[in-house]
């Protein structure tokens, strides 16, 4: 095809609208045409990565194979087009300031005044181009987070201006996503915002090729027209994304709109075929007719905000969709999880996921939902934190060590069963210091891992400080916990299950961080279908 192009999207009117879903989507659609896509995040907080903020502040910090904390959007991006995203998809303000005071203490500007531009824009730019170098794609999508007006996101918005000057017109293109309102009293479909957005944006120097307009109600050819006007936007290049029962229809809404087309004739690419979506199709049909219902347990402490545990919901989404049944995941916030009320709270699921996270908050509700797995049978799945408190709940229960805990909620106990890796015991810095990214695991044969990746060696990824202690193996084992992962490197033990269970395992790594809509995670998908079989 050529030079790669750029295609820019940014938001306006209010954020959450569904950038990085947008953007996904239009990746998905060129990559059904035969393209070789990708897409970055520009994050304007100024922290350098979301690895050190809350789940409440800002949802799931999403983790990618070569160790990067990022935006949970880059969880979208890799669920939808299947491909692995890097540290180079994800820059935040943070970041891009970092990198210029460094190169300012160096002496690299040669004693000149360091500005917003040219120095910030500079590094912005060349960050965005970082991925096109090696010409190993034909678009990289970058979607710019906040809305257009936000002071955080000027040196984005002129920084892209200026990339289009640099790179041509036939190179980029940008693409608008605002909200048209439905005012319920007058019974309308408001453009206005819509309008006050583009304004902004064309008072920062950028004029959008496509507007997508997030909407409740269908849009008429009239108020498309409207939009088109008053906006300098083709008729065509107007369209809509109204509400639907699941993410994974939009890539499908915008191929009936002719997203990916318009983008196509922006860049004056000539196309023929369409796109090939005959197995997300088949996926988005299974999500929508399966009857049958699997109720599985949520147990976390980040329960208010759903985007906390998006990588886990999506993954059993996936999941139920490969067994052809219906996921229903309710969130159990485990610091309401008591003696007193845990069988009220876990009766009638057919699973229960123990959820990752970290500190002593909420520790022994989640303590408590592995002893209820256990000893009702219930499949049960613990990830990270999740595997932990299972170890510390068998190491309590069966092995009689009452005081069994982990060193990272106390130091007063004979029983640590889950202690800091040695490595670990220096750090003083939070940020970006944990075992993070992908490490290999070696599967124990005939283990109901083994049976479900069907493979005798992994990789997945992983975000702790805290590990099993290998000191206490022998006699878990002894007791029906069995180690059927290792890090064939360090010995550390990567996955826990029950012998005398149907279907209890816990993982130190995080699985919901590889699971696709077209390639499900082996682990989730052995997770819903035993969950399906107690169902039964």
């Amino acid at each position: 095809m050529g030079s790669t192009k750029y295609v820019f999207v940014t938001g306006g009117v209010t954020s959450s609208l569904g950038k990085g879903i947008i953007s996904a989507s239009l990746g998905r659609l060129l990559q059904a045409r035969g393209y070789r896509v990708t897409i970055q995040k520009l994050d304007p907080y100024i922290n350098v990565d979301p690895g050190t903020l809350n789940p409440y502040e800002h949802g799931e910090c999403y983790v990618t194979d070569d160790g990067a904390e990022t935006d949970l959007d880059l969880g979208h991006y890799e669920r939808f087009l299947d491909i692995q995203t890097s540290q180079a998809n994800n820059v935040t303000t943070g970041r891009i300031y970092q990198s210029v005071i460094n190169k300012e203490r160096r002496g690299d500007y040669l004693g000149k005044t360091v500005q917003v531009i040219p120095h910030i824009t500079d590094e912005i730019k060349r960050r965005i181009t970082l991925l096109g170098r090696k010409n190993e794609y034909d678009f990289i999508i970058t979607e710019i987070g906040g809305t257009v007006g936000d002071i955080e996101s000027l040196p984005y918005i002129e920084a892209v201006r200026q990339l289009r000057w640099d790179l041509g017109d036939e190179n980029t293109a940008f693409v608008h996503l605002t909200l048209v309102p439905y005012l319920a009293a007058s019974g309308e479909l408001k453009t206005k915002p819509t309008q006050h957005s583009v304004k902004v944006l064309l008072e920062n120097g950028i004029q959008p090729d496509v507007l997508v307009l997030r909407a409740e109600h269908e849009l008429d050819k009239a108020l498309r027209k409207k939009v088109a006007l008053f906006c300098n936007v083709e008729f065509d290049a107007v369209i809509q994304s109204i509400d639907v029962s699941t993410i994974y229809e939009v890539p499908l809404l915008m191929r009936e709109e002719g997203l990916d087309e318009i983008v196509l004739k922006k860049l004056k690419i000539e196309f023929n075929a369409s796109p090939n979506l005959k197995e997300w199709s088949q996926f988005v049909e299974k999500l929508k007719s399966s009857s049958q219902e699997v109720r599985i347990a949520l147990v976390g402490k980040y329960v208010e905000l759903a985007d906390s545990y998006k990588s886990i919901i999506e993954s059993l989404i996936h999941a139920g969709a490969k067994n052809e049944v219906k996921v229903k995941v309710t969130s159990v916030h485990s610091e309401r999880v008591n003696v007193g009320n845990i069988d009220e709270k876990l009766t009638g699921y057919h699973g229960i996921l123990v959820a990752p996270g970290f500190g002593d908050r909420g520790i022994d509700g989640k303590i408590l939902s592995a002893k209820f797995a256990r000893e009702n049978k219930i499949p049960f799945l613990g990830i990270c934190l999740g595997l932990q408190s299972a170890v510390i709940e068998f190491a309590r229960n069966v092995l009689g060590y009452s005081d069994a805990h982990s060193t990272e909620m106390t130091n007063i106990t004979k029983h640590p069963v889950i202690d800091l890796m040695e490595e670990q015991k220096g750090v003083t810095e939070k940020g970006g210091t944990m075992r993070l990214g992908g490490y290999a695991c070696s599967l124990k044969p005939d283990s109901k891992v083994q049976e479900a990746y069907k493979v005798g060696m992994v990789r997945e990824r992983h975000r702790h400080r805290y590990e099993f202690n290998n000191d206490f193996l022998d006699e878990f084992e002894k007791g029906g916990m069995i180690s059927t992962g290792i890090n064939p490197e360090s010995g550390l033990v990567e996955i826990m299950e029950q012998t005398n269970h149907p279907w209890f395992v816990g993982t130190q790594f995080h699985p919901e961080y590889r699971s696709t809509v077209l390639n499900p995670h082996p682990l989730f998908v052995a997770f819903i279908k035993a969950a399906k079989r107690y169902s039964e």
